[in-house]
């Protein structure tokens, strides 16, 4: 939920309403006017700690034929760390055999997209330039989205093309914030 007049984000996780009122697993709230992240080993409602809304792929973005920022991804297993920016870790085992949440991939710059549907274009473009987060555990190589009717499903399930050999890891060593 955005907050427009005290420009606050609010997410939960696991969020139910209930006869006695909504109760979440966990929730998390973020000023819209700073950068600043969550303290070192907190979680949020998604496992990095870090915000959701900001790395969904947005309809209204890429309708304008460009998605400014980093995308949310899920991996099915994670190992027990976590590197910046995430917060946070929800894995188990090695990291040198599983990836740490805040890893960040981009898409090389030599897969060819233009065979594509022009959503899908899009979403590729940004995953070149901006890259993708390693944010929670779930289904291998997922994009979050924010729900829209004016997605092409067929469009946006071609993306399943891509493998992991498509992708290329970032080093972020030395990153902060600010």
């Amino acid at each position: 939920m955005v907050d427009t007049n005290a420009c606050c984000l609010y997410e939960l996780f696991a969020a139910v309403k209930t006869s006695s009122g909504w109760h979440a697993g966990s929730g998390a709230t973020w000023s819209l006017t700073s950068n600043k992240l969550r303290p070192d080993g907190w979680t949020s409602a998604d496992a990095a700690g870090l915000p959701i809304l900001p790395g969904l792929v947005r309809y209204d973005q890429v309708a304008a034929g460009a998605i400014l920022h980093a995308v949310r991804l899920t991996a099915p297993q994670t190992c027990d760390g976590h590197i910046y920016p995430a917060r946070h870790d929800a894995g188990s085992g090695s990291c040198a055999t599983r990836p740490p949440m805040g890893l960040r991939v981009r898409l090389k710059a030599g897969v060819n997209i233009s065979g594509f549907g022009s959503q899908a274009r899009v979403i590729l473009t940004a995953l070149k330039r901006y890259g993708m987060i390693l944010a929670d555990n779930g289904s291998p190589w997922y994009i979050t989205g924010a729900p829209d009717p004016h997605w092409n499903d067929d469009v946006l399930h071609d993306l399943g093309q891509l493998t992991g050999d498509d992708f290329e890891v970032v080093n972020t060593t030395g990153f902060v914030n600010g």
